[in-house]
C-alpha cells in the first residue's frame, strides 16, 4: 500500500512539472510576432523623411501684434463679440465657456449677484459663449483678478481683446 502511495505521488509530481513547462513553439511564436511588429514600425529617421511639412508663410513685421508676456502668464486671443455687458477692455478674465446661451447667462447672473460686472461674449468661430467676470486695461491687474477667481473657478483664464 505504501508503495502505491509513493508511486502515485511521484507520478503526480512528474505530471505537474511537465505540465508547467512552456513549449518551444510558444517561444517561437512570440519571437516571430515581435519580429513582424519590428519590421512594420519605422525608425525615427524614416519617419522624418516621410513627414509632411507645411510651407512657410511670410508676414510683414507690422502684421504681428506683440502681447507682453514677460511674466510668463498664458493669454488667449480670440475674436469675440459682446452679447451682454458694458464692454471689454484689453485683458479679461473668463470663468466659464458654454455652447448654450442659457447656461452662460445663468453663470453671468450668479457673478452679478456676487458683485461682479459680469459680461457675456461669443466666439463665433467656435460657437461658444464666454462668461467674463472682470476686465482690465493692463495685464497685471487681470492676472491678479484671475488668481483670486481661481479659488472658486479653477479653470479661469485670460482673454486678450486685440480689437480694443
Amino acid at each position: 500500500m505504501r508503495k502505491y502511495v509513493v508511486m502515485c505521488a511521484g507520478l503526480s509530481l512528474t505530471l505537474a512539472f511537465t505540465g508547467c513547462k512552456s513549449s518551444e513553439s510558444a517561444y517561437k511564436k512570440a519571437y516571430e510576432k515581435a519580429k513582424a511588429q519590428e519590421t512594420v514600425q519605422q525608425s525615427p529617421a524614416e519617419s522624418e523623411q516621410n513627414a509632411i511639412v507645411a510651407p512657410v508663410q511670410e508676414k510683414a513685421a507690422n502684421d504681428v501684434k506683440v502681447v507682453d508676456n514677460a511674466d510668463n502668464v498664458q493669454v488667449r486671443q480670440e475674436r469675440v463679440s459682446l452679447v451682454n455687458g458694458s464692454g471689454l477692455k484689453s485683458f479679461s478674465v473668463v470663468v466659464g465657456s458654454f455652447s448654450l446661451k442659457a447656461n452662460a447667462e445663468g453663470l453671468q447672473q450668479r457673478l452679478r449677484d456676487a458683485g461682479y460686472d459680469a459680461q457675456l461674449v461669443k466666439n463665433d468661430e467656435r460657437n461658444m459663449y464666454r462668461v467674463v467676470a472682470t476686465t482690465f486695461d493692463n495685464k497685471a491687474d487681470a492676472v491678479t483678478s484671475r488668481n483670486e477667481l481661481r479659488g472658486k473657478y479653477a479653470d479661469a483664464w485670460l482673454l486678450y481683446n486685440g480689437a480694443h
